[in-house]
């Protein structure tokens, strides 16, 4: 593979950075469109950074934007580490051009197993269930769980450590008795995800799978159903 540098655009959900990159970084940030996305590529150096635009201000800037990171190393499920997260910032204004965060799977040659498990404290969610009371919701005080709204516009991720989109809301599918995710996709469109696709929730929602568009597409009738369904919800063909 060409380790040759090439000038190109990164876009990230608040702006977007002019960086040279080599082909492996291309593919990492190519999500199958036009496109070149900054979020899978992770951190860049620096000194590969031409310059940046900040939807905030509107405005183009030579040179690089700032880049806050942190390692927790945290092992976020069976086979499954998350090295690195970090965010790249507008030094004029402050907001938040693209975040990323680096995956690594100790053992590349084994699935990626279930979440860590772990009780519900402040970075992670419980649903309430049939077996538990509303009541002892409101009145728990540890662990505490995290409500509805506070998901929307978590960095969702695939089973693969690829950037999926944003939480856009949570709600109940029509036709569906559970619960469902709603995602802003990094192309701006959105897609539906079951709840039970939802793997782990704390500063970012892992996914149980990978998401695509052929995967909700009936081959049949054409209705997009659900992330993760198995027949159409319209016409009951099998989906791949």
């Amino acid at each position: 593979m060409s380790s040759e540098l090439r000038l190109k655009k990164l876009r990230g959900s608040g702006g977007y950075i002019m960086a040279n990159v080599n082909d492996d970084q291309q593919r990492k940030g190519s999500l199958g469109g036009p496109d070149l996305f900054l979020a899978p590529v992770g951190r860049l150096d620096s000194e590969k950074i031409t310059k940046y635009y900040c939807n905030t201000c509107e405005k183009e800037y030579e040179g690089g934007p700032k880049i806050d990171f942190e390692t927790p190393n945290e092992v976020v499920a069976e086979n499954l580490v998350l090295l690195e997260k970090g965010q790249y910032i507008c030094t004029t204004c402050g907001s938040v051009l693209a975040e990323y965060r680096n995956f690594s799977k100790p053992d590349e040659k084994a699935e990626v197993g279930a979440a860590k498990p772990e009780l519900a404290t402040q970075d992670t969610y419980l649903p309430p269930t049939s077996s538990v009371s509303q009541q002892s919701f409101q009145t728990t005080t540890d662990p505490v769980v995290k409500p509805f709204n506070s998901i929307a516009g978590l960095v969702v991720y695939d089973l693969e450590a690829r950037r999926v989109g944003v939480v856009k809301e949570i709600g109940v599918h029509p036709g569906q008795s559970g619960i469902v995710l709603v995602v802003t996709k990094n192309n701006n469109t959105d897609v539906t995800i079951k709840w039970e696709e939802v793997r782990k929730i704390g500063e970012v929602v892992l996914l149980g799978g990978q998401v695509t568009d052929n995967d909700s597409k009936c081959t049949k009738c054409g209705n997009t159903n659900i992330a993760g369904s198995k027949f159409c919800e319209s016409c009951g063909n099998k989906l791949k």
